[in-house]
This record gives C-alpha cells, structure tokens and sequence, in this order.
C-alpha cells in the first residue's frame, strides 16, 4: 500500500522477527498485542483501517472490531470463510476442513474460531456498522453472486451507521 498507492500508516505486529523484517521493509509497523485493544489510537485516528487475517486469531473478535471502526472512520475486514462449500463439503463427510484457506489440521490451528459471511453481516448489524460493500474472494477472483457459499474469503467494507 505504501509503494503502489502513497499509503501512510502503521502496522501493528506482535511478534519480534516480524517487527524487525517490517522494519527492514521500511513499513511502519507498532508492537502490540491486539489482545491488549487500540486504546493508544483516539477516535477517528485514521481514515482506514485494516483487519485483514486477524479476527481468526483474537479472543474477542467483537472486541476488536468495535476497535477498528473506533479508530477507523472506515474499515476492511477479510477473513477466511467457513462456509465455503468445499468446507461445507468436508464437515458433512466428518472432518474439519483443510484448504489453502484454512491449511492446518484442527488440532493446530493458529484460529481461535471459524466464522462465515453471513455471520460477520449480523455482527455488523449488531454492532451499528454498516457495510458499504461486500463480496467474497475465491482464487484472487471477486465473488458476488452468492459469497457465502461460493468465496473462500470474505472481505467487508465498513463505518459506524
């Protein structure tokens, strides 16, 4: 986002060797633990704010969304999408599912939890946020017709209602 759009911001890793390769990068990168919540960002501290990959791996994904849209005025989330249908496919035989997507076996998932497009749409909803635009991602392409079942990623664009 830096070199191709003239992007400013920071990232926020937790993790030592990935702050350092940021930085080796030149990426502006903050280290904290999502866990801990944004309270050092003021309200509206950023135009937008990206959560993309994140919420799979927080305690409280509410938490951190209502977070986002705080410091945000905007936001985009992206995550995988459990309902997928080969995911669907794959729970109906008796086994949890491992794609590209979701690549680890259940027993050693980096995910706290799973989630669906339909689901993030009523979390929205609940918590005042209205989508701007959403569509699914499958195979890099832009899914709209049928997101839920037929895009392995879920992207939603988002401000406070």
């Amino acid at each position: 986002l830096q070199a191709e759009r003239g992007c400013t911001g920071y990232g926020i890793e937790y993790n030592d060797d990935n702050v350092l390769a940021c930085v080796r990068r030149d990426v502006n990168v903050l280290q904290l633990n999502l866990e801990d919540g944004l309270a050092i960002f003021e309200d509206n501290s950023f135009d937008m704010v990206l959560q993309i990959d994140t919420l799979p791996h927080l305690r409280n994904a509410e938490v951190m969304l209502r977070e986002t849209a705080r410091i945000g005025r905007q936001g985009i989330v992206a995550f995988p999408n459990f309902a997928h249908w080969p995911n669907r496919l794959s729970v109906l035989l008796g086994r949890m599912p491992v794609t590209r997507r979701l690549p680890y076996q259940w027993y050693d998932t980096p995910n706290i939890r799973v989630g669906t497009f339909k689901d993030f749409e009523v979390l929205a909803l609940k918590n005042q946020l209205r989508i701007i635009d959403a569509f699914g991602l499958q195979n890099g392409a832009v899914q709209r017709l049928a997101p839920n079942a037929l895009a392995s990623t879920a992207v939603f664009h988002f401000e406070h209602a």
